[in-house]
Order: structure tokens, then C-alpha cells, then sequence
């Protein structure tokens, strides 16, 4: 009876070269995943930190300091976002050619922008984990047939019908089954459980996006910097 070692060194150039691609696929789509994991928590570790250094009290007089602070913040998204949205406020106020919009106005435009921008960042890597789930499986089943193939062409060849002539083959050819699957069901479970979690950070910088830019109309045209808090 054949075991794993003896199936693996007996597999042909063939059944070898897709479970390689299975290989890659699996190493990749864990590499995406475990990059992904630790960039959501930097993310939302430095958005923590930045939320505590500016409080919940910016107004006019403290935008240069939140714009400031959010540079320090870099890694979180929600820094990225507060940034943005105040730059192009204080760029709106001191931009006399701009387009015909109240400086808020042209600030929710830009935050809306900005948020595409970060959820595309957000979701960097992931079309390779759902193209893993998707495909691994089909390439797993090429590799099966491709076993089967080697094995009835050595029936062929040798004249014999016997369970016994057969079933080392048969063996390897479902170890590429088994192996699609294998390298399938964790990048698909990776896919989702990212998925959610980068969700979860959407609707976050949205509502941050909105309470933002609901303060920018209350300041109405206050230029940063002044005395009105």
C-alpha cells in the first residue's frame, strides 16, 4: 500500500506541475491573507490612536493640528480620511478660482472620492484569494484527470486490468482532488472573513466621512486657524 511519500515521488511531470500551481496558489492567497490581516490592524490601531490625539473637538481654530496629527497617522485610514477632508476644506477657503460650491460642499466631494480611494486600498489582494477559491478546485480536477489518464494508458501498456495495477494510479490522480480543495477552502474562508471585516471599516470611515463633513457646514465659511470654535 502506497503512502504519501511513495504517491508524491511516483506522480508524473503532469500530475507534478499541477500540484506546483496548486502550491503557488495556496502560498500566495496565505500570503495575501496574513498581509491583509496585519494591514487592517495597523489600520485600525493607528485610526485609535489618532481618534484619542484630536478628541472629538476640532473646530476652525485646531485643523491645522488634526491635519498635523494625521500625518503621524499614516497607517490608519481613518487619518488618511480626516486629512484629506480638511486639506480640501482649507483648500476650498483659500482657493478664490475654485469650482462654485460652498467650501463643505466641495469638502463631502472629496471625502466621497477619498473614500472610494481607501476602500479600493482596503481591498488590495483580495481578487487573488477569490480567484483562488474559485479556480483551485477545477485545477485540483485537471490534475485528477490527467492521473487517470497516466493510469489507464499504463493499463494499456502493460496488459493488465487488475484493481491492483490500477489503484496506485487512481491514488494519486484524488491526491490532486484533495489538494485543489485543500488549498480552495482556506483562501475562500479568508476571502469572507476579510471581506467582512474590511465591510465592517467601510460603513466606519462613511459615518466618520458624514459626522466630518456635518461639521464643516456648522463652521459654515470659518477659516482655519480663527478664533471660532
Amino acid at each position: 500500500m502506497f503512502n504519501w511519500t511513495e504517491i508524491w515521488q511516483h506522480m508524473g511531470p503532469p500530475a507534478l506541475a499541477v500540484a506546483g500551481i496548486l502550491l503557488v496558489m495556496g502560498v500566495a492567497s496565505l500570503t495575501v491573507f496574513v498581509e491583509r490581516l496585519l494591514t487592517l490592524r495597523r489600520s485600525r490601531a493607528a485610526s485609535e490612536r489618532f481618534a484619542r490625539a484630536i478628541g472629538d473637538q476640532v473646530s476652525p481654530s485646531t485643523v491645522e493640528r488634526a491635519v498635523a496629527e494625521a500625518g503621524k497617522h499614516g497607517a490608519g485610514h481613518l487619518a488618511r480620511l480626516v486629512e484629506s477632508g480638511l486639506t480640501a476644506y482649507r483648500q476650498a477657503l483659500t482657493t478664490p478660482d475654485g469650482p462654485a460650491l460652498t467650501a463643505a460642499e466641495f469638502t463631502r466631494r472629496d471625502l466621497e472620492r477619498r473614500i472610494d480611494e481607501l476602500v479600493v486600498d482596503l481591498k488590495r489582494g483580495l481578487p487573488i484569494l477569490a480567484s483562488v477559491g474559485s479556480v483551485a478546485p477545477f485545477v485540483g480536477l485537471l490534475g485528477t484527470v490527467l492521473g487517470i489518464i497516466s493510469a489507464f494508458q499504463g493499463i494499456a501498456a502493460t496488459g493488465s486490468g487488475g484493481l491492483s495495477s490500477v489503484s496506485a494510479g487512481i491514488a494519486e490522480a484524488l491526491i490532486e482532488t484533495a489538494l485543489g480543495l485543500a488549498v480552495a477552502i482556506p483562501a475562500v474562508l479568508g476571502f469572507n472573513y476579510l471581506a467582512t471585516s474590511i465591510a465592517r471599516d467601510e460603513v466606519a470611515l462613511a459615518n466618520a466621512a458624514g459626522r466630518l463633513a456635518d461639521r464643516l457646514e456648522a463652521w459654515g465659511e470659518a477659516a482655519p486657524g480663527g478664533g471660532n470654535g
